[in-house]
This record gives structure tokens, C-alpha cells and sequence, in this order.
């Protein structure tokens, strides 16, 4: 059993859902904390998915910095994988889906067509972040700066305060835990119960620790974390962040 699987059971704001991620109520909406790293609404069929950061590894190969240059296909993959196991009636990407501002052009065509047949039948809608701030211009879909959903409203940054039903990214939560005499970091979902700060979606994105003080000020109580493991989430409270 891996040192993840260890870390303490669901708590009161949490159940486990089917699928291995966390069903909860948050702000009054169900939602399930997938171990895609994506957040999925079963009443409005909405998925939601933050910080792909499409194009990542050609726009560090344009600086020199030579990647692998597959984190397009890699992200649009387990996208696509999200939305044949869920059928969502709307997808919501929650900012810097693109690296850059020249992330659009520099897709190749086979990963622009593969967006246009996600969202064939669909609404997508495209949240801009301060990496992508005109949104893309030629591929389908809706362009906004934030989006509602049942109780919830849906941006790119979390703003400080008390924010209920907020649902951000732009932060790229990660958590440490300790099992078995070693630490172990993951992604993770960061919640209090009333918002919401999602995990990067991206294949090629990093993580702050969610004990960095960038998370300060958000959350009106220490959030839990939804630590993502192989197929689960796992419910962390904050005592056990290291």
C-alpha cells in the first residue's frame, strides 16, 4: 500500500465517492474531487479543470530550455479521458490554459482538432488567466473572465477575503505528507468547505506547497487537502501537512 493510501480517512466535509475521488457539498453544490485533478458537479454535468498550460514545453524549447513536446497531448488526453467517463453537458477551464499568449498559434493541428471534437456537443467555456489573458481566438467555445455554476463562481485567481463558493486556480496547491518515515508530495484540492482552490491540471505544471502564505487570507478555517494518489484522493487535514 503506497504511504497516500495511509493518510487519514475521509473526514465530516468528505465521503468517498465511486470513482475513488471525494464527494462533498461545497457552498451547498455536490461536487467530486477526481484524482484527475479535475472537479466534477454531477447536478449541472459541469466538469472543471484549472492551469492546463497548454504548449508549456514549446515555449520553454523557444528559450532554449529543451522539453519533451508532448504536454499538449499528455493534458488533452486525460481530458478527453475525463469527459468520455463523465459525458459533461459543459466543460469550465479555469485559466492559463495556455502557457502563453502565443500558445494558440503554436499548437499543432491534431491537438486543435482533438479540442474541437471535445467540444462538439458541449458548451466549453474558456476562463483567461494572467498567463492567457485574451483567451483563445480560433478554437471553439466561450471566452470570460469567471463563469457561475449552481452555488459557485468559477475564476482564475482567488481574491482575498471571504470569498464563499469561489472556485479558483492560478495557485497550483500541492501538499506533503509524512508515512512511514518518508514524505510524499502530491497535488491536491485545497477547501474549507465553502471554496475552493483546484490543483493544475497540466502535464508539465509544478506545485506551492499549500502551507505557502500565498494561501493565507483564503480560507476562513486551516483548509483540508484532497491529496492526489494513484486513482484516489485522499482526504489530508491540515495537522498532517509537513
Amino acid at each position: 500500500m503506497s504511504a497516500l493510501a495511509e493518510a487519514l480517512p475521509p473526514g465530516p466535509l468528505f465521503a468517498r465517492a465511486a470513482c475513488g475521488g471525494l464527494a462533498m457539498r461545497l457552498n451547498g453544490t455536490r461536487a467530486v474531487l477526481r484524482a484527475s485533478a479535475a472537479m466534477w458537479l454531477p447536478v449541472s454535468k459541469t466538469l472543471c479543470a484549472g492551469d492546463l498550460h497548454f504548449e508549456k514545453g514549446s515555449s520553454y524549447a523557444a528559450r532554449g530550455q529543451m522539453l519533451p513536446p508532448y504536454d499538449t497531448h499528455e493534458t488533452l488526453s486525460r481530458l478527453e479521458a475525463e469527459a468520455e467517463a463523465l459525458d459533461p453537458k459543459t466543460i469550465v477551464l479555469l485559466g492559463d490554459s495556455f502557457h502563453d499568449g502565443g500558445g494558440e498559434a503554436r499548437m499543432d493541428p491534431e491537438a486543435a482538432a482533438r479540442i474541437v471534437r471535445l467540444a462538439y456537443g458541449r458548451s466549453l467555456v474558456w476562463i483567461v488567466g494572467n498567463h492567457d489573458e485574451e483567451g483563445p481566438r480560433f478554437l471553439p467555445g466561450d471566452v470570460v473572465d469567471q463563469v457561475s455554476v449552481e452555488t459557485l463562481t468559477l475564476t482564475h485567481e482567488p481574491l482575498p477575503g471571504h470569498k464563499p463558493g469561489e472556485v479558483a486556480g492560478h495557485l497550483h496547491p500541492c501538499a506533503r505528507v509524512s508515512a512511514f518515515g518518508r514524505a510524499v508530495r502530491s497535488r491536491c484540492f485545497a477547501t474549507d468547505g465553502e471554496r475552493m482552490v483546484l490543483p493544475a491540471f497540466g502535464a508539465f505544471t509544478g506545485g506551492l506547497s499549500l502551507r505557502d502564505k500565498a494561501f493565507g487570507g483564503l480560507f476562513t478555517r486551516p483548509p483540508t487537502a484532497g491529496v492526489i494518489g494513484k486513482n484516489r484522493v485522499h482526504c489530508v487535514d491540515w495537522e498532517q501537512l509537513i
